[in-house]
């Protein structure tokens, strides 16, 4: 059997020179750069009055959406929970009555639908998985709370209100939900 050998080299240090010892040219070049950000100047956005404009790809809070005739597009088919990586995503499916065509699209509808926003990854996956178009992340962000509770959105904060059947409500939500 062979031994093995090892080759090394050994390297050898220069001593430092005082200067480097000192670190006077490594801070003097780090003063500089901090010195001339700190008068360049910048542009100030006075928030929440100007803002700065949102990326093309930016998504923001959940929005279940109506048709046309102001009824509810969502028939609780469940994708959008499955497609979910979060697990964000909870909804209970009824059957329609009769007397309630004016307000779902079809026989079955969410009777509970829930979104927890302290979950949500804000990945797109529910709008996409939808074959309803009920689902759709607008460009609003998500509001701050102080307990967690309240992050727990149902469909009374997440549905879109409907011009015809409520006016008021449609006039103030419209400036905040825009769909892209």
């Amino acid at each position: 059997m062979q031994a093995l050998t090892s080759r090394s080299k050994t390297v050898e240090r220069k001593p430092m020179t005082i200067w480097e010892r000192l670190y006077i040219p490594a801070i003097a070049k780090g003063m500089s750069i901090t010195f001339g950000h700190i008068f360049k100047k910048k542009p100030t956005i006075n928030y929440p009055e100007q803002t700065r404009p949102f990326s093309p790809v930016f998504r923001g809070l959940q929005v279940l959406n109506r048709d046309e005739e102001g009824r509810e597009r969502c028939t609780a088919c469940g994708l959008c929970a499955v497609a979910c990586p979060a697990e964000a995503i909870t909804m209970e499916a009824a059957e329609r009555l009769p007397g309630e065509e004016n307000l779902y699209r079809e026989e079955k509808y969410a009777a509970k639908y829930e979104i927890n926003m302290l979950r949500c990854i804000f990945c797109g996956l529910c709008e996409e998985a939808c074959p309803k178009d009920a689902i759709y992340l607008s460009e609003t962000f998500t509001a701050a709370n102080y307990s967690r509770q309240s992050f727990i959105y149902g469909k009374k904060e997440l549905l879109i209100p409907h011009p015809k059947l409520q006016p008021e409500a449609y006039e103030k939500a419209k400036g905040q939900r825009v769909k892209r």
